[in-house]
């Protein structure tokens, strides 16, 4: 068992490593991963169950006592990012498919990797662990209206199928996990430390599923697709803080939405693009789980190393090692 614990630290601590090398390896040697594009939605289900796993009480109690800091991240997270995942579309003058997918990208919300590396920033963890939670349940509903208002004009967008979409790969795998968690918490508690294993083995396949059916189309405009998913995260990043900052969060409340909001739950969006727009649409979202695991721990190492003031108490913060 210690052995598998030690195995599954060292995938979460270097999964920008394994995104980047397994998406290498899909794109010079696509064969041996075309079969796998069947299980996508299954897989973001293991995901998002383990998500489950770790959910614990405390995480939604800021929603209650410090409503504010969570509301402007959620809003900032639903405005800021649809809306440049748009501008950036019409300025690089996108394919349709390319363009859906980036909008796509934005209206998805943001991903549990965003927990550790606000961890890593000295940011406000509880605040970051609630965003991703609200956004992620109010995902079935803002995600298809953003899509339906932003992207209809490239590609149809049917804003029920999609909830249903969203339902089923995000909200019920995260009940389950709490339900299980409930019943069977002793088993639950000794399970935590394999997740970070299983979520990246999970999201490595799911990039390896979509690199490797779209081979050729990154060989031909893998660059212009790259430079807009970075064009995203880094103003997505940025307008995040000043969002934060101009609305009067201290430090640490401005490094924890800058991160929420910059970061994109990028499995989701590969699976809903798969499912609803097409394999190219996914691209976007592929690029950017390799992406947003490489700005995501530069911006963390930086802020690190600079103090963090925050107006209120400090507060024990629980462990996200389980979290991707």
């Amino acid at each position: 068992m210690k052995v598998i614990e030690a195995v599954s630290t060292i995938a979460g601590k270097y999964f920008a490593v394994w995104v980047i090398l397994t998406s290498v390896i899909a794109f010079l040697i696509p064969e041996p991963f075309l079969g796998l594009g069947g299980y996508i939605t299954i897989l973001l289900g293991v995901v998002m169950f383990g998500m489950g796993l770790t959910l614990k009480a405390v995480d939604f109690k800021i929603i209650f006592t410090k409503p504010i800091p969570v509301l402007i991240g959620v809003c900032a997270q639903f405005i800021i990012m649809p809306t440049v995942a748009f501008l950036i579309a019409k300025l690089l003058n996108l394919p349709a498919e390319l363009a859906a997918g980036l909008v796509l990208l934005g209206c998805v919300p943001g991903g549990t990797a965003s927990n550790v590396m606000v961890y890593l920033a000295k940011g406000n963890v509880p605040l970051s662990i609630a965003m991703t939670s609200v956004s992620t349940l109010l995902a079935p509903i803002m995600t298809p209206l953003l899509l339906l208002l932003l992207a209809g004009q490239w590609m149809p967008v049917d804003p029920v199928a999609m909830f249903k979409s969203i339902i089923q790969v995000i909200i019920l795998p995260i009940i389950l996990g709490l339900a299980i968690k409930k019943f069977f918490p002793v088993a639950v508690e000794k399970s935590l430390t394999v997740l970070p294993l299983i979520s990246v083995a999970a999201i490595i396949t799911i990039v390896s599923a979509v690199v490797s059916g779209n081979a050729a189309t990154i060989a031909a405009s893998g660059f212009l697709i790259f430079t807009a998913v970075m064009l995203h995260n880094g103003f997505g990043l940025l307008l995040g803080y000043f969002a934060a900052k101009v609305l009067g969060q201290d430090e640490v409340n401005r490094r924890a939405i800058s991160i929420e909001v910059g970061m994109q739950n990028s499995g989701l969006g590969v699976a809903l693009a798969t499912a609803h727009f097409g394999p190219l649409a996914a691209l976007p979202s592929v690029l950017a789980a390799a992406w947003h695991n490489i700005s995501g721990p530069i911006l963390a190492t930086y802020w690190s190393k600079k103090p963090a003031e925050s107006s209120e108490k400090e507060v024990p913060v629980r462990p996200v090692s389980a979290r991707l």
